[in-house]
């Protein structure tokens, strides 16, 4: 039981945090100033697509937990999610980190610590 609980909890971690990352999208992107039209759409669909692939994270190993968390679908969708949170992790650590905005810092925190839960519920 308590596998399910660090896999729940490492899936709510990606998709709470691609929802909260949707919300200050139009903020976000004038923040930038007067920059123009075409790279705020850039910055616009840059900021939307992390925030989907990390609800999509969060939303397929959920679903994979709920169905059957120990077939081979799961454990594979498991490791492709470490991985995937991981590598987010690491651009963040180069990118994000280094700005002064809190939020930012936090996500190298949150994909790790997601992708370890991940992880642990897989195999405990």
């Amino acid at each position: 039981m308590s596998n399910h609980i660090l896999l729940y909890v490492g899936s709510a971690l990606p998709l709470l945090w691609g929802i909260a990352h949707l919300f200050p999208t139009r903020s976000v992107v004038e923040g930038f100033g007067d920059i123009s039209l075409e790279n705020k759409r850039i910055i616009m669909m840059e900021w939307i697509i992390e925030g989907v692939a990390l609800i999509f994270i969060g939303f397929l190993v959920a679903t994979v937990t709920y169905l059957d968390y120990t077939s081979s679908i799961s454990r594979t969708i498991y490791w492709l999610s470490f991985a995937m949170l991981n590598t987010l992790s690491l651009v963040s650590v180069f990118t994000g980190f280094r700005v002064g905005f809190l939020p930012f810092k936090l996500c190298p925190f949150i994909f790790t610590t997601s992708s370890i839960l991940i992880v642990l519920g897989a195999y405990l």
